[in-house]
């Protein structure tokens, strides 16, 4: 019998999906991708506002979304991505949480960004998304950044992503794994109201980030998990040569925090949006919480490497002071031989831009990743799970803004007195400009 897998969310068939998916493909590729494309530098000091949703593709050609008026320039854009996902559970995973095939529209955002015609730097963006897990459309990035070049600086004010670790700070498109790692996930929320100070320092090779935030707009956001926020980010760029390809990066982080109303509730999911919560240590009472982590990344040309952990110290009312841990590595290599691109004014991986994409006859990059991701929601009497996962994946860049994601998961779950096994089969298709 032939059947249509339709998502638990989404009242449309997969085909609907798929279709529309082509035809926003179509827009994702830069009208210079018919001719011969630039390679792209190494090293990127580029940065303007909304950070890593505003690193622009490398085409050099004027593109049809590119306007110049007597105010401002406007970049108009959008993300496109639908995830597709299966699973093979043991006995124990089975008891542990219930899963099925499933197939939805995980992200659909507008996109707009320009300069403002002004003597100091002064730039904007805006962003708007249909979330498709709760089928609403929500307000993303979207601010001003003023420049302050006599301190090497500049400020964000608006929404905006809280400046804690480098995958955080990335935008999803622009992700070499499937998922960021289950414990930042859980502990530091994707966006946050507020304002944040970015510094680079060129000759020290040193950048920093601090951020402040509150809820008084964003109380009915699933982000919002805390009333207020304090986000610090230092890192240092040991090697950073053009010349060689080759980039070492190490960066601290801290978050102090206020849950909301008082109670605090980490949880997430197993590596795949589609599937529910593994993780969840239930509500808390707390009114204070602190996050620390550390990342390092290397690069050297087409490869590179890529590990980060962190631990969120959760203080109970009750006089309880657990501390919840966890974190990844990843080892990364462009098969193809391209070079991911890294942002040091924002110490950040951008996007992979094939040197000749399929419409061009080539055969696009191809970036092969492996990803070991553990995660600790026990102590103190707190019983959220014990979770590891191993990750082998490809990706499959066929031209700049257009990518297919294939990723095989294999995950060992400890919790209610169970250790479940589980297999992931995870697709996902996406397109953004």
């Amino acid at each position: 019998m032939r059947t249509t897998l339709k998502s638990k969310r989404h009242p449309f068939p997969a085909g609907a999906v798929l279709i529309a998916f082509t035809m926003l493909a179509g827009l994702a590729v830069p009208r210079a991708a018919r001719g011969q494309a630039a390679v792209p530098a190494t090293i990127d000091t580029t940065l303007e506002a909304g950070e890593a949703d505003a690193v622009p593709q490398k085409s050099p050609a004027k593109k049809w979304n590119e306007h110049d008026t007597r105010v401002s320039t406007i970049r108009f854009g959008y993300g496109f991505l639908v995830d597709f996902a299966t699973y093979a559970q043991d006995d124990d995973s089975k008891k542990q949480v219930s899963m099925s095939p499933d197939v939805g529209l995980r992200d659909f955002r507008l996109l707009a960004r320009g300069k403002f015609k002004t003597t100091r730097p002064f730039t904007w963006t805006f962003g708007y998304m249909y979330d498709g897990a709760d089928k609403q459309w929500r307000f993303r990035q979207t601010g001003v950044t003023v420049g302050i070049p006599e301190l090497s600086s500049r400020v964000f004010i608006g929404r905006t992503k809280l400046g804690y670790s480098q995958t955080k700070i990335m935008t999803g498109y622009y992700l070499w794994g499937v998922e960021r790692s289950q414990t930042l996930d859980a502990f530091v929320p994707i966006l946050g109201d507020g304002i944040k100070w970015m510094t680079y320092a060129p000759k020290r090779r040193v950048f920093w980030d601090i951020g402040y935030f509150a809820d008084a707009l964003s109380e009915a956001e699933k982000f919002a998990i805390y009333d207020h926020q304090a986000v610090a980010r230092i890192g240092w760029q040991p090697i950073l040569s053009n010349e060689e390809q080759k980039v070492l990066h190490v960066a601290v982080m801290g978050q102090f925090a206020r849950p909301d109303g008082g109670k605090l509730q980490l949880k997430s999911k197993p590596g795949a949006y589609l599937a529910p919560n593994f993780l969840d240590t239930g509500k808390l009472p707390s009114n204070d919480a602190q996050t620390y982590g550390f990342e390092a990344l290397y690069r050297s040309k087409n490869w590179f490497f890529a590990t980060e952990y962190n631990w969120e110290r959760v203080e109970m009312t009750d006089g309880r002071d657990p501390v919840f841990n966890g974190g990844d590595v990843s080892a990364v290599w462009l098969v193809t031989g391209e070079v991911r691109p890294y942002n040091a004014t924002g110490g950040f991986f951008e996007q992979v831009t094939p040197k000749k994409s399929v419409f061009e006859g080539g055969r696009g990059a191809v970036e092969a990743v492996l990803n070991l991701s553990y995660n600790n929601f026990d102590d103190q009497g707190v019983l959220g799970g014990k979770y590891w996962r191993l990750t082998p994946m490809m990706n499959w860049h066929l031209a700049e803004g257009l990518r297919v994601q294939l990723a095989y998961g294999y995950g060992v779950l400890d919790r209610f007195g169970l250790t479940g096994h589980t297999q992931f089969f995870q697709a996902r298709l996406m397109t953004f400009l």
